[in-house]
C-alpha cells in the first residue's frame, strides 16, 4: 500500500476529552543563527516569568497534570515533557543545543509550561488521531522502548508517533535545516491557541533564517 503524504496543517481526530493540538510548521535556512544564546537566557526569563510561584501551583501545569489522570496516567510518574525541561531550567540550567528545531521546540515548551514535539512530516501519514493507548502498545522513544497503556498518544496509519511524554524515534528530525512540524498539546479553555502561536512567533522572530507558519487560530 502507498504511503499517504499529508498536508500542513494535518487533521486530526481528538478522542482525549480537553485537549486542544496547535501546528506549527517551521522552516530552517542554512546557515540560520545559532539558538544557543537564547537557551543560555532561557533560565533567567523563566524564573522572572514564574515569580518564586511552584512550578507544580501554576494553573497551566495543573491543567496538563489533569488531562493526563482523566487519560489513565500518572504525571508524576509519567511526567509531561514540559514540565521536565521547566524543573530544569527552575534549577538554572540551560538547556542543551540539540538540532535548531528541537532547541526552538523545546523553548516554545518551557515558555508555554505545555508539552511541544518536533516531528519530521515526511515520517507522517494517513489518519491522525490523538487517543488513549492501549495494554500492549510500545512506542520505539528515543530512549528506547515506552509503554503506552493508559498515556495521551498520537498516532497515524503507521502506528503510534507522538506523547506528550516522550519523543518517537520514527519521526525525529535529524538536520539543522528544511522543513519540519511542531505541535503544542494544548489544555483547552486555559491556554488560548492565540496566546501560543504569539509566543512561537516571539522566538522565531528574534532567530534570523528561521521561518513559521502557524495554523489558523
Amino acid at each position: 500500500m502507498a504511503k499517504i503524504q499529508i498536508s500542513f496543517p494535518p487533521q486530526v481526530e481528538l478522542k482525549l476529552h480537553g485537549w486542544d493540538l496547535l501546528w506549527a510548521k517551521l522552516d530552517i535556512d542554512k546557515g540560520a543563527a545559532d539558538t544557543g544564546p537564547m537557551l543560555e537566557s532561557l533560565p533567567e526569563h523563566f524564573n522572572k516569568f514564574m515569580r518564586g510561584q511552584p512550578l507544580s501551583e501554576h494553573r497551566i501545569v495543573q491543567s496538563v497534570r489533569g488531562l493526563f489522570r482523566n487519560a489513565g496516567c500518572d504525571p508524576t510518574r509519567y511526567r509531561p515533557s514540559s514540565e521536565a525541561l521547566a524543573r530544569r531550567v527552575i534549577k538554572g540550567d540551560a538547556l542543551p543545543a540539540i538540532l535548531p528545531a528541537v532547541d526552538v521546540n523545546n523553548i516554545w515548551s518551557v515558555n508555554l509550561l505545555v508539552p511541544c514535539c518536533v516531528i519530521n512530516p515526511a515520517k507522517v501519514s494517513g489518519e491522525i488521531v490523538l487517543r488513549r493507548g492501549q495494554p500492549g502498545e510500545i512506542m520505539e522513544s528515543m530512549k528506547g522502548p515506552f509503554n503506552l497503556d493508559r498515556k495521551p498518544v498520537l498516532v497515524d496509519d503507521a502506528g503510534p508517533f507522538g506523547t506528550p511524554i516522550t519523543d518517537s524515534e520514527r519521526v525525529k528530525v535529524t538536520s539543522k535545516s528544511g522543513t519540519c512540524w511542531l505541535v503544542a498539546y494544548i489544555p483547552g479553555g486555559v491556554l488560548s491557541r492565540s496566546d501560543a502561536a504569539s509566543k512561537l512567533h516571539e522566538i522565531v522572530d528574534a532567530l534570523e533564517g528561521f521561518h513559521v507558519t502557524i495554523e489558523p487560530t
